[in-house]
């Protein structure tokens, strides 16, 4: 499907690029996706050939940008690993710094397993914990404060996931989905289909694992994809909400307590040294010993949404990851519609597919039909939570939702039909 009107118009406006990196490295000959064993050197470099998908500019070492008259000089002080710019609607990379660099991905990679298991189970359905469900769970794990025998509903451990990022919710998740080997598979094939081939899942939960990596250019798939479904928006643009707790006796009573729940992504919360991102609308942190402090985050400013992942800032200052996320999206709201794009978000296999099918209806949403592509929550708060400081932040402009029904494409070429309709 051709880009529309307004997509060209920003296209004619671009100025002529300018090719520009700063690093300028030899490629040489090798495997274009072999994965580097995890480490925690922020001194290690990229390689020297990395996958071409979404452009052969973002298999590059080093940053890629075009500058030009008008486009804005990168921020200065960026010192991640890896990280990218992208507009989340066009789905145009507008600046890329070692995209396609197979690293650790932490608890991002928590954004893929929601993507792939969200649509499983409905938000009432309840499950009761066994032992069995937590076994296996990493030493020095984030958990959200899951116990044996309690009962949780499919709400609940998704609001642990992403608020807390407990692994102990994944795990019961994934034991309700088949178990971790099932749920491990389900999310490389699904990473597969999304043409997110850095990726190989080892742990559902993104906790350290030989092998298992990412890359900036994939977790922003991951974010792109699960920002199409109600729910996953809603879940990872919650500030706060309260989660089951024990049951004690009281009184002769069985009474369940309940305690406060706070989203860990900083640019949603704020911080004593970083203040809540006007616009911002989730996604996901991560933060383990291989993989450093990671990040994807999506925002929103006068119509225009973004964007960013960041793996590793070999910066070793408090809160670094939504520091250097900040300064990007700064720029990336200034250079868009200014900056000509170093490349290009993939849609999905079959979504490629069937638009290159004469005839064929597009289909870009991903685990269920245009029906999920309802107007995200207009709270910072889940069903249940505190709102209060979701509501101040929203009164004060400091969070932005995502933009409502029809707005938030995943990519003009990659339409969703009935939104399609709708912006007509």
């Amino acid at each position: 499907m051709p880009a529309p009107k307004k997509t060209a118009r920003r296209s004619r406006l671009v100025a002529s690029a300018v090719l520009s990196s700063m690093s300028s490295l030899v490629l040489t000959a090798g495997p274009a996706f072999a994965a580097p064993s995890p480490t925690t050197s922020p001194s290690a470099t990229p390689p020297a050939k990395m996958s071409a998908v979404g452009g052969a500019r973002l298999g590059q070492p080093g940053t890629q940008v075009n500058l030009a008259s008008g486009v804005p000089v990168l921020p200065k002080g960026l010192t991640a690993r890896s990280w990218i710019v992208s507009d989340a609607e066009s789905g145009e990379v507008l600046a890329a710094h070692n995209a396609h660099w197979r690293l650790p991905p932490a608890s991002t990679l928590k954004m893929l397993f929601a993507d792939t298991v969200l649509p499983k189970f409905q938000k009432t359905e309840k499950h009761k914990v066994t032992p069995a469900d937590l076994a296996g769970i990493g030493a020095g794990s984030s958990m959200v404060g899951i116990k044996e025998k309690e009962s949780y509903t499919v709400h609940d451990l998704w609001l642990g996931v992403f608020l807390r990022s407990g692994n102990d919710a994944v795990h019961v998740l994934s034991a309700m989905n088949g178990g971790v080997g099932s749920t491990v598979k389900e999310m490389n094939e699904h990473a597969e289909e999304l043409q997110a081939l850095d990726t190989h899942v080892i742990s559902p939960d993104g906790y350290d694992a030989p092998g298992q990596v990412s890359s900036a250019y994939d977790l922003t798939l991951f974010a792109r994809s699960g920002l199409q479904k109600k729910d996953f928006r809603e879940y990872c643009s919650t500030v706060s909400a309260k989660f089951p707790g024990e049951t004690r006796k009281k009184k002769g009573k069985s009474v369940r307590g309940s305690f406060e729940i706070q989203n860990t992504n900083r640019l949603l919360t704020g911080d004593s040294d970083i203040s809540v991102y006007q616009g911002i609308a989730g996604v996901k942190n991560g933060n383990t010993t291989n993989a450093g402090a990671t990040f994807t985050g999506v925002a929103e400013r006068s119509g225009k949404v973004l964007l960013v992942t960041v793996m590793n800032p070999e910066q070793g200052e408090h809160n670094e990851v939504y520091k250097e996320t900040a300064k990007l999206f700064d720029w990336g709201f200034k250079a868009a519609g200014k900056v000509q794009p170093v490349g290009q978000l993939v849609p999905p296999k079959s979504a490629a597919q069937s638009s290159a099918q004469p005839g064929a209806k597009p289909s870009g949403e991903a685990g269920g039909g245009a029906g999920n592509s309802e107007k995200p929550v207009a709270s910072a708060s889940a069903e249940g939570g505190s709102g209060g400081m979701g509501i101040a932040l929203a009164i004060t402009g400091g969070l932005l939702v995502l933009l409502a029904a029809g707005a938030f494409l995943v990519n003009r070429r990659w339409p969703l039909p009935d939104l399609v309709r709708r912006r007509r």
